[in-house]
């Protein structure tokens, strides 16, 4: 059974990894290329965490800038369910301000999402109908954060190139979001996707998310040294407002032991030592 989208080139490959360096991946039918891909961006390791500095710049050249605190904790084996807890740090207006992601690999069944305001002292549902809207004024989106459930799309291979296979995935429920389809660049030794292309019909490019860089970070599984290609720098362009929004990354750890209970709600207005170091 088909999980969680592994196509999201943000914040969730931050926290993924994609294990020891391999070979180049051949011969693989595209249900094998979505099942490896999404396993690479989201699931190596059994928690991740790293800080993330956020520039978001308009048209006219002019700067924001988040910085936040992510953790990742996967949820039983087999790549499926997962929690995310976003402490935002700076600027002022967003200290304190939670992003918290309960995901949910059953297909169907929407992910639970909440957002802390502090300077309301008010806890927010997310609703599923809001998940492709603008995460803390980003071009990032909520969904890019927790990622996409692969059964919502169609997934074809168009082409493999000699650095990529490229997917073109098409929505079940085309109204349910504002793209046509978007296609997936993977990486063929990784098998990591390391570029996003949206389409508006009629054949419109508006949206590219992609990585810049990527490091190995060292970590400990068990009793093995493992190495996760990790990424540390990314961007999202809209090409319609001609904003862009670019991550980099530190501070980046695997396999720490989170436990279960920190990412619960009444962290949300107290969160965890794990989270503010």
């Amino acid at each position: 059974m088909m999980k969680r989208a592994g196509l999201v080139v943000a914040a969730s490959a931050l926290l993924g990894g994609i294990g020891q360096a391999a070979e180049p991946v051949t011969n693989l039918g595209v249900d094998e290329l979505v099942r490896k891909s999404n396993h690479m961006a989201l699931y190596q390791g059994t928690d991740g965490r790293g800080r993330v500095s956020m520039l978001i710049t308009d048209n006219q050249g002019r700067t924001r800038r988040r910085e936040f605190t992510m953790l990742r904790r996967d949820v039983g084996d087999n790549d499926q369910d997962q929690s995310y807890f976003v402490l935002f740090n700076e600027p002022p207006d967003v200290r304190r301000m939670v992003f918290m992601v309960h995901k949910h690999a059953a297909p169907g069944r929407e992910d639970d999402r909440w957002l802390y305001l502090p300077g309301l002292d008010l806890v927010k549902r997310i609703a599923a109908s809001d998940k492709r809207t603008s995460f803390a004024g980003s071009d990032f989106l909520y969904e890019d954060i927790s990622g996409r459930n692969i059964t919502e799309d169609r997934h074809e291979l168009l082409r493999t190139t000699d650095r990529h296979h490229v997917l073109k995935n098409t929505p079940r429920k085309p109204g349910s979001v504002e793209f046509a389809y978007y296609l997936a660049y993977l990486d063929k030794k990784s098998l990591m996707p390391v570029k996003l292309e949206f389409y508006k019909k009629p054949e419109r490019l508006y949206r590219v998310i992609e990585v810049l860089r990527m490091e190995e970070i060292q970590a400990r599984q068990g009793e093995r040294r493992v190495v996760y290609p990790t990424v540390t720098r990314s961007v999202a362009r809209n090409l319609d407002t001609g904003s862009r929004t670019e991550m980099v990354f530190s501070h980046i750890g695997y396999n720490g032991g989170l436990k279960e209970e920190l990412f619960s709600e009444r962290y949300l207005r107290k969160p965890p030592r794990e989270a503010l170091r």
